[in-house]
């Protein structure tokens, strides 16, 4: 049997690789990347085809049909019922049929493929003053194709309805190859267009045989998604063929084109957002901000009243939003967008809505027309999906119940109800969503890992089930049913509708070879559960993984699907960095989501079977920057680069490990060593012989070599040290731990940082220097531990060049060298500990060093609580002035500034504090987001190097040279400084630079 299931595998990928022109792959990492989607289930796969046009797509199934085997067609991978998984061949649309193949602004529709990213479409549209009106949170990476499959609703469905609203023409091809166009209206048979004979006859036959069913055992509901749309094909509603397809989830036909209809968006728009005790106080008040009988603005006409009714009304509750700013005083929030022909107009109407909401029962409100503002706000909304997989202490939640609806004036009874059966089942939740439309999204703390938690999912799904039905709801209202809830279809369309759908089902797909299992004749709600396959019990590991309980499989578990890391562009004035290697190759395995999944089935051991030494997991972290951008902008809080330094350290355990990791993953360690022959070496650095250096040290042939300082930033910390005290002056500008009392509310402790003591030193001259202006004492620590009683600060002589450097660990961490790492992190807290045991911060210069002293050092040493004291105690060197010196008025510079927030920075330790200096110093404008490319090693590995100018072509290059010749260049890191330096022709500067220069001579 063995051998005749490898035969048949074989001749399967032979047949498909000879028809298919696009991309076949049987490999464990491609089939791995898609085992999942955004939901609670998990299929593997036997291959996945990536087809380049509608003739590949054919060939495809003319193989699969032939060999019996199931196709199941996949956009990005977003859907939140488990339709995106299947056994067969996946169909990956997103890598070549993504093209807008015509769009007509004056017949406001657009030709698409299904890989179509909706912002692509969005921005096409966007030049003409027209959008797609359905607008799912994941709009910056969800597809045409899947949001037709899913018939996806969003935001801005009270205006502009779901995806079936929006389409006008689908292009599909069965199972068994029949091309299928179809549309609205009817042939002179009285059949839907666009279908072959068989089809035609049999799609009128069904539909003549059921018409009194079809009129009325649909529950009536702007959001109703279950089921088949079979109500669209009755001739009171045109036969619309095309919207009774929409919603399908690929099980009776693949996609290859589609047009769908596109709408005017207002010139201005305004949020108001108003304030309630409670949500069931906001759920009772949402639809009656709506006009009972206002049409979708599909079909609205131009004048005076054109947006006068809102475009949204989203709701959220205190336990999701927790204490983001901006938000009037209350229990829950609707958001409700005004739209208008001016700001003014849209604000009055606003405004008019608030007065209105507030004799209804609103408590509070603001009117935000600041479109960074509403950015903000709307991104706490957009990130829901994912923020709401983490209930307030910490513990998990799971979709499953993501997104029932009920008519929107029952929406607050229904609220209601559903708390209480959540307490009466023992579980938790946090309800959000499309309150305008009785639509409720919730993540609830189901236990999906234990037989009993199953148990009570089951149980509960039954119990909610028969609870939506009663207050006339549909079991979904946007994602579809999928696994999550086919099986309880019965109780909302009873069996005699249901039977009508297999029929249909049948006469579509009579081999059932599109997405089985989906819909119709589905698997039981609790089976092909994607926490299965983990292991029962932790995994070893190095990390203390806090946020996870110190469980590995649970911090892979963070990623759910949502797939904010595939966002191929940046949200205007948006500082997010993730996910910088997948936007340079956009390939699935290089996206944090997909290291996330190739993690998932390693642990799981049946389709990546090496463990931690496999090859897969290996080429996908290999691209990884360890910008660490996932860690603060995944909504999840996915921390791969964590988890890359935990694989690395595994996978090369007891191994020749590659050069890189000897050269630059010890780089302290050489520099500490060459740190007296610099000026030779840099001499040679510039000879023949330093590409044989290169070569042996793994580094790319590309990149020149950093030239070291002659004067490293501790030696002269200790020559000016010695001069000052030799001329007789105050020993406060340079004692290791010098005079005054240890309690010197003034007293700061400068972090010599490897970058900073022998690559830039003038960085750490200049911090100095600002500093002590701002009526700071800055001393560096000694280089061994102290054992002075008392605590008080001694006066040690010249530190020893024999010594080991301090070091934070950066270097050993980002290749994986963890027991070397936790030893100079050990080295380091005996040492600091003493000195800021009285509160004293230590201010490091270097982003990547303060943020692997923050985070990775506590985490590696998680059994030494001083370690989580070093931790705290560290400061930014603006956090230091704001803290410190917050009467110091810094020099004004009154220049413009351009360049980029560190991505470490962003990740760990936020920039606020460097803003404000920034404003109060005169220098104007933001940063960006994103990663200069050169994250520490990365961009200096050989291989890397593409990848590393694509990087910074993404944001950081782009935005110097647009800037003018006046403006700053600011740039913290100084991997963020060698790029620029190497790429650019703008040299940029620390702030403590730009800050020190302007202080002047007299300073």
């Amino acid at each position: 049997m063995a051998d005749r299931t490898e035969t048949e595998k074989r001749n399967l990928a032979k047949e498909l690789a000879a028809a298919v022109r696009g991309e076949v792959s049987f490999a464990a990492a491609d089939r791995a990347l898609v085992t999942m989607d955004a939901s609670n289930y998990r299929r593997v796969p036997r291959a996945v085809v990536a087809p380049l046009d509608a003739e590949d797509v054919a060939a495809a199934l003319r193989v699969c049909r032939e060999h019996g085997v199931p196709v199941v067609p996949r956009g990005a991978g977003t859907s939140i019922a488990g339709q995106a998984t299947g056994v067969g061949v996946v169909l990956d649309f997103t890598r070549h049929m993504r093209r807008i193949v015509s769009l007509d602004p004056a017949a406001r529709t657009a030709v698409v493929q299904p890989g179509v990213i909706l912002d692509d479409l969005r921005a096409a549209a966007g030049k003409h003053g027209l959008t797609f009106g359905p607008d799912p949170s994941t709009h910056s990476r969800c597809t045409l194709g899947g949001m037709i499959g899913n018939n996806s609703c969003g935001s801005h469905s009270v205006a502009w309805g779901t995806t079936a609203d929006s389409v006008r023409e689908l292009e599909l091809l069965t199972y068994g190859g029949e091309r299928v166009r179809a549309g609205r209206g009817t042939d002179p048979t009285g059949a839907p267009t666009g279908l072959p004979p068989r089809l035609r006859d049999g799609v009128k036959a069904l539909v003549d045989a059921e018409l009194a069913l079809l009129r009325t055992g649909y529950p009536d509901l702007p959001r109703r998604i279950s089921g088949y749309a079979l109500d669209a094909l009755l001739p009171e509603n045109g036969t619309d063929l095309a919207r009774a397809l929409t919603g399908s989830e690929g099980t009776l036909g693949v996609l290859t084109e589609a047009t769908v209809r596109l709408v005017e968006t207002p010139a201005a728009r305004v949020l108001a957002v108003l304030a309630y005790p409670d949500e069931s106080a906001a759920a009772e008040a949402a639809h009656t901000l709506l006009p009972r009988s206002a049409p979708r603005g599909l079909e609205q006409s131009g004048g005076e009243t054109q947006w006068s009714r809102p475009m949204t009304v989203e709701g959220m509750a205190a336990d999701l939003v927790g204490d983001a700013a901006g938000l009037p005083k209350g229990g829950a929030w609707l958001f409700v967008e005004m739209g208008g022909a001016s700001p003014g107009e849209a604000a009055a109407r606003a405004e008019a809505l608030c007065r209105a909401a507030a004799a209804d029962g609103s408590t509070d409100h603001t009117v935000v027309t600041d479109p960074a503002g509403q950015r903000a706000l709307w991104r706490i909304r957009e990130d829901a999906s994912g923020t709401a997989t983490r209930m307030p202490d910490g513990s998990e939640a799971w979709p499953g119940w993501e997104d029932c609806a009920v008519p929107p004036a029952r929406l607050g009874p229904y609220l209601r109800d559903f708390r209480a059966l959540l307490t009466q089942h023992g579980l938790r939740g946090t309800p959000y969503g499309h309150f305008g439309d009785g639509c409720i999204h919730i993540r609830i703390d189901f236990d999906l890992l234990t037989a009993p938690g199953i148990r009570r999912f089951r149980d509960f799904s039954h119990d909610l089930g028969d609870l939506v039905v009663a207050h006339g709801g549909s079991l979904s209202g946007e994602h579809g049913d999928g696994q999550a809830r086919a099986e309880l279809l019965p109780k909302m369309y009873g069996p005699e509708l249901v039977g009508v759908f297999e029929q249909f089902k049948a006469l579509w797909d009579p081999a059932a070879g599109l997405n089985p299992g989906m819909l119709v004749h589905p698997a039981r709600l609790d089976e092909n559960l994607r926490f299965e396959v983990l292991p029962k019990g932790p995994v070893p590991v190095e990390f203390g993984y806090p946020h996870d309980n110190g469980d590995f499989s649970a911090a892979v578990r963070r990623c759910v699907g949502v797939a904010k890391c595939r966002n191929t562009t940046t949200a205007p004035g948006s500082a997010d960095v993730m996910c910088p290697s997948f936007r340079a190759t956009g390939e699935e395995q290089h996206s944090t989501r997909g290291r996330a999944r190739l993690l998932h089935e390693m642990l799981a051991g049946e389709v990546i079977t090496d463990g931690w030494r496999s090859p897969e997991v290996r080429d996908a972290l290999d691209l990884c920057l360890s910008c660490k951008g996932c860690r603060s902008d995944c909504p999840v809080g996915v921390d791969m680069a964590t988890y890359k330094a935990e694989f690395l350290h595994h996978h090369y355990e007891g191994r020749l490990r590659p050069a890189a990791h000897y050269s630059m993953g010890r780089l302290p360690q050489w520099l500490h060593t060459a740190a007296p022959l610099a000026p030779a070496l840099n001499a040679l650095a510039r000879t023949p012989l330093a590409a044989v250096a290169k070569r042996l040290g793994g580094i790319a042939p590309e990149r020149p070599i950093p030239r070291l300082a002659t004067e490293t930033f501790t030696r002269w910390w200790w020559r000016r040290r010695k001069t000052t005290a030799g001329a007789g002056g105050p020993s406060g500008g340079g004692t290791v731990a010098g005079a005054g009392s240890p309690s010197d509310a003034r007293t700061v402790i400068l972090w010599p940082d490897t970058f900073t003591n022998h690559l830039s030193p003038e960085v750490g001259r200049a911090a100095v220097r600002v500093l002590e202006a701002a009526g700071l004492r800055p001393l560096l620590p000694p280089t061994a531990p102290l054992r002075q009683p008392g605590g008080a600060f001694p006066q040690p002589a010249l530190p020893r060049l024999h010594r080991p450097p301090l070091c934070c660990g950066l270097t050993y961490v980002s290749t994986g060298q963890l027991d070397r790492a936790r030893r100079v992190m050990r080295r380091t807290v005996e040492v600091l500990s003493p000195l800021l045991q009285d509160g004293h911060p230590l201010v490091v210069l270097e982003p990547s060093c303060a943020a692997a002293l923050r985070t990775d050092l506590p985490e590696l040493l998680s059994d030494d609580p001083r370690a989580a004291r070093l931790a705290s105690s560290v400061r930014t060197f603006a956090q230091a002035l704001e803290e410190l010196a917050p009467d110091w008025q810094p020099p004004r510079i009154d220049r413009p500034v351009a360049g980029q927030t560190h991505c470490h920075q962003h990740a760990v330790l936020g920039d606020a504090p460097d803003r404000r200096l920034r404003e109060r110093a005169g220098l104007t404008g933001s940063l960006i987001g994103g990663c200069c490319g050169l994250a520490g090693n990365f961009g200096f590995e050989r291989g890397h190097y593409d990848i590393s100018v694509t990087c910074a072509e993404d944001q950081l290059l782009p935005a110097v040279r647009q800037s003018s010749p006046d403006t700053e260049i600011l740039a913290d890191g100084f991997s963020c400084r060698t790029q620029l330096d190497q790429l650019g022709d703008r040299r940029g500067r620390h702030l403590a630079e730009v800050l020190a220069e302007a202080l002047g001579e007299g300073a």
